[in-house]
């Protein structure tokens, strides 16, 4: 075989060229992977959108169309203006997959192709006001009297009841074994659970900004959430304020505003507040400077839209808001772009009840990882 410097010229330019190529396409299959890797360890790209691989489950021909604990609830009853859902932008039930709740509707509802593919009816009482679809495809939720976790056959996995004189309107899954949880209350606290047991990890009284009464209970709190950071952020309505504390609960940030719903730290580190009485939702710099601002007067005049409660920041800038919708009056959903134009308004009353909470699955992020959902 000739070696090659016995090759002619030519010879030894194709045979370069062909090792050059063969080192290009090497070299592209490496970013490709490593570009997966680095998506799925930051919580982006589809292999990491978790929630929505879990949607079999559901769907499945062993799911019960009741559950054993399992509670039947009458349908909502709204006003229904058919003429308003055929004017609005986006695609209705199809624009998103979603895990949706609605504060006076307690059923819960798994939209996929634009119908509900599951849901989950919890009896009367008050209320639902937040909600995860986890990574193994169970059901995290608070409903005020409790908190629960559910599998997609609808088993009962864990249950807390709170306390009397207490309420549960807010958690969050903080790795795939711990549970973050928040209790209004006379002592209001934050706990942890062990999701495996139900069991309490940790247990933290918290003593309001400024030693000031904590106020009615139901109006002090509706959320809590882990940062990245390892921080929490609480929203204290009762106190018109949202609060950052360090593991430590030390506060090393606040903002005030009349009334916060929820209070979400952003990839950018800027954090986005939903303020109910003021009937907008802000983004504040660690300043305290407002960086964006959406007003619901700002929104068009043949998109109703009463009253907002949660929101969420997308991955591709959007903000989605929840209203309740003043039976049927309204809408339930809107998402905003950054320039405050509405690219979906979701208004279905034959399907869903009003909207507190909602989990868009196709939303990428890991939802046992504070901060990887903007939400």
């Amino acid at each position: 075989m000739a070696s090659r410097q016995d090759l002619p010229p030519s010879h030894r330019w194709a045979r370069l060229r062909c090792t050059v190529a063969s080192a290009a396409l090497l070299l592209a299959v490496v970013l490709a992977v490593s570009s997966c890797q680095r998506d799925q360890a930051a919580g982006t790209g589809t292999a990491a959108t978790a929630a929505l691989a879990m949607l079999p489950a559901f769907t499945d021909p062993g799911v019960p169309t009741t559950g054993p604990a399992e509670q039947t609830v009458e349908p909502y009853r709204a006003t229904i203006l058919p003429e308003l859902a055929a004017k609005l932008p986006g695609k209705g039930l199809a624009e998103h997959p979603m895990l949706y709740i609605g504060e006076g509707h307690n059923t819960m509802s798994l939209v996929a192709d634009g119908r509900v593919v599951w849901s989950y009816s919890t009896g009367k009482g008050w209320e639902y006001d937040d909600i995860w679809l986890l990574s193994d495809g169970n059901v995290l939720f608070s409903r005020m009297s409790y908190a629960e976790e559910i599998s997609p056959r609808k088993e009962v996995l864990w249950h807390r009841d709170a306390p009397p004189g207490t309420e549960i309107h807010s958690l969050q899954p903080l790795d795939r074994e711990r549970i973050l949880m928040l209790q209004n209350g006379p002592a209001p606290t934050v706990l942890i659970i062990d999701r495996r047991t139900g069991g309490v990890l940790m247990e933290h009284i918290l003593v309001p900004p400024g030693g000031a009464p904590p106020g009615n209970v139901h109006g002090q709190f509706r959320r809590i959430r882990a940062t990245a950071a390892g921080t929490y952020l609480i929203s204290w309505m009762s106190l018109g304020k949202v609060v950052e504390y360090d593991r430590d609960f030390k506060e090393i940030w606040s903002y005030a505003t009349p009334r916060p719903w929820a209070a979400i730290r952003l990839h950018n580190g800027n954090t986005l507040i939903s303020e109910e009485s003021l009937r907008l939702v802000r983004e504040v710099t660690q300043t305290g400077a407002t960086a964006w601002e959406f007003k619901l007067s700002e929104l068009p005049p043949g998109i109703p839209f009463p009253d907002s409660q949660s929101c969420v920041r997308l991955a591709n800038g959007n903000t989605v808001l929840c209203s309740r919708g003043d039976h049927g009056k309204g809408c339930q959903l809107v998402e905003i772009t950054p320039d405050k134009r509405v690219s979906w308004a979701l208004y279905d009353w034959h399907a869903l009840g009003p909207a507190s909470a909602v989990q868009l699955l196709d939303d990428p992020g890991i939802p046992e990882r504070p901060g990887d959902l903007q939400r």
